[in-house]
């Protein structure tokens, strides 16, 4: 029986992109999240430890892949994150999301946009004509054509790296990636 290729990133990072980190880094870590995910939320953290322990070394990519059959309020939440987005505030919205799961009906999401100072009369008028959708759709059809099928789903350099069993795989793997390059 032959070797199945493990699944690879499909769509290249852009400007577009959620990141953090420096642009020139050696390895780049693309997540596919959903912000209502329990998963998702005890994974950040460890992103966030990653960034610290190789800070001129790593780049983190943050994609919406809301799975909505499972998650009811996890498209709002990326839409509010991308409001917050287009205004330079989507890690802190990140953050925020993360912090008060799973209160995201709307009324929670819009005091989450107060706290950040975001333009309220464009957050509103953004999220109630659901500017963002599309781009969240995107989001999550490309994390289908990468063989994403729940979250969270990290590429370490255009790989898939199954963090199933715990987190300590992305660390090796991006430890591997780091020695190979140097």
């Amino acid at each position: 029986m032959p070797l199945m290729n493990k699944p690879h990133l499909t769509a290249p990072v852009t400007p577009v992109d959620h990141q953090i980190g420096p642009a020139h880094a050696p390895v780049t870590v693309v997540e596919y999240g959903d912000f209502e995910c329990p998963t998702c939320k005890q994974a950040a953290p460890a992103v966030k430890l990653l960034l610290e322990r190789y800070p001129e070394k790593v780049r983190i990519v943050f994609r919406h892949f809301p799975i909505e059959e499972a998650h009811p309020h996890a498209l709002h939440a990326a839409e509010a994150a991308e409001v917050a987005g287009e205004q330079n505030r989507f890690w802190e919205m990140h953050d925020l999301l993360f912090e008060h799961q799973p209160h995201f009906r709307l009324p929670q999401l819009q005091g989450y946009a107060e706290r950040l100072q975001l333009d309220m009369a464009r957050y509103t008028a953004e999220m109630d004509d659901e500017v963002y959708r599309q781009r969240v759709r995107e989001h999550q059809q490309s994390g289908r054509d990468s063989g994403v099928h729940s979250t969270p789903a990290f590429f370490v350099n255009g790989r898939i790296q199954d963090v199933s069993f715990g987190m300590q795989s992305l660390f090796d793997a991006v430890a591997a990636e780091l020695q190979r390059r140097s």
